[in-house]
Order: C-alpha cells, then sequence, then structure tokens
C-alpha cells in the first residue's frame, strides 16, 4: 500500500494498477493493435468480470444489465494513444470512469476524455494523490514501460496463445523492477490471472 505524508498524517495514495491481457510470450495485442487472439470464451470471463466490472468498455456493461454497478476498483482509466483509438474502438469507451489519454496530437475527444500532453509522470502522481479508487493503467506498452517506476500493481491475465510477435508487456526500456506475486488463480479456459505487487 502506498501512503503519502501529509499536515494531517499518513493519508493512503491511490495506487496504478497495470491490469491486462497478455499472451505467453509477452504481447499485449498483435503489431496491429488488435486482439482476436485473446480466449473470450471460458469461466475466466465471469469470473474476472464479476470481480473488476468497472474494467468493461461502458457499452458492454450496459449490454450485460451492470450499466448501474458502482465502481468496484477504478474511478479512473489512463490509456495511450494506441489503446485509445483501437481499431473498432468507441470515443468514449469507458464513460462511467474518468478517461484519460496520453498524447501529444491527439486532437478530436468527446468532453469526458481528457488529454495529457506533457509531464505524464507528473500528472499521474497528482492522481494518485487525489482522493478515489484506483488508477487503472490500461496500455499500451510504451506507456507502461514509461510509468514503470510508478506501477503498483500489475493484475495480468495471461492467456494461452502465443503471438510470436506483437506490441510487448513493456515496450521500450525500462529499470530492472521486481514484483512479488500475491494471488493467482487458474481457470480451466486455460487462464491464468496473476497478481503482482512492487517489492
Amino acid at each position: 500500500m502506498s501512503w503519502l505524508k501529509t499536515s494531517e498524517g499518513m493519508v493512503r495514495m491511490r495506487k496504478l494498477v497495470y491490469y491486462v491481457a497478455v499472451t505467453l510470450d509477452g504481447f499485449i495485442a498483435a503489431e496491429d493493435g488488435t486482439f482476436d487472439g485473446f480466449v473470450f470464451e471460458g469461466d475466466h470471463m465471469e469470473g474476472i468480470n464479476a470481480e473488476y466490472p468497472d474494467t468493461l468498455p461502458t457499452q458492454f456493461r450496459s449490454a450485460l444489465g451492470l450499466q448501474d454497478a458502482p465502481n468496484r476498483n477504478f474511478d479512473t482509466v489512463l490509456m495511450g494513444r494506441n489503446t485509445y483509438q483501437v481499431p473498432g474502438g468507441l470515443p468514449s469507451p469507458y464513460a462511467h470512469l474518468r478517461q484519460f489519454v496520453v498524447s501529444s496530437s491527439l486532437i478530436d475527444t468527446p468532453h469526458d476524455v481528457a488529454v495529457i500532453r506533457q509531464d505524464v509522470a507528473g500528472r499521474v502522481r497528482e492522481l494518485k494523490e487525489e482522493d478515489g479508487l484506483d488508477i487503472w493503467l490500461c496500455g499500451g506498452g510504451k506507456l507502461a514501460a514509461e510509468l514503470l517506476p510508478l506501477i503498483d500493481k500489475l493484475l495480468l491475465k495471461i492467456h494461452p496463445v502465443v503471438f510470436g510477435r506483437g506490441i510487448p508487456l513493456f515496450d521500450g526500456k525500462a529499470d530492472i523492477t521486481k514484483f512479488r506475486r500475491t494471488d493467482a488463480r487458474l481457470f480451466e479456459s486455460g487462464v491464468s490471472f496473476m497478481t503482482y505487487e512492487r517489492s
């Protein structure tokens, strides 16, 4: 747990949580940004979605009757531009969360999608000091590599597939960072749900 020392004493800081699906060979998407090769049927879908309904796109939440469900884990989502503009994506994919996209050139976004153009780490530090639930780092790999020093927790949905090439979990230069496994769940579908926290 992260803590911040204030004039009123120690207060809990929000965590930056990298929650993402990943292949056995460490890719979060194919080279073109798509993720059709992941396993979308099986017991892991119901199990993980029940625990993290706030990570479902708003449109899917409505289809599942979860549109009024309170956010349980996150109230803020952070995305890189490619993750936000994934082929077939929605202009406001997570309308039930505060949405931030990191981009120096993106200009056409809905009013509920804020763009962070510079000092990403500084803005994330500010978000972590605010009150609220944790911050979901949705992707992509380049943003995750840039923010690795600020990531407190990894929630990895490891799928039993190999892409061979694609967008890595951490795409770019990153210092060695140690995490400790704090939970592991195995599903009949072959998907493993692993939780790691910063050591």
